[in-house]
């Protein structure tokens, strides 16, 4: 596993922490809860992508 892949996810898990912190306690909860969601939707991209390296690899890995 790619160690440069861990540290772009903790990345946005930071980002994503400070800002739901600023956002709720500014009383915006609505926006603290979609900053959170567009979070995972990145992070999940990010974990799909990689997904999708490995099975193109896997089938060439076993094409003759």
């Amino acid at each position: 596993m790619d160690v440069d892949l861990i540290f772009r996810i903790a990345a946005v898990g930071i980002l994503v922490a400070v800002l739901t912190q600023l956002l709720t306690r500014s009383g915006r909860d609505e926006q603290a809860l979609m900053t959170t969601i567009a979070g995972l939707v990145v992070v999940l991209v990010l974990v799909i992508q990689k997904i999708s390296e490995l099975f193109a690899l896997i089938k060439q890995l076993f094409s003759f």
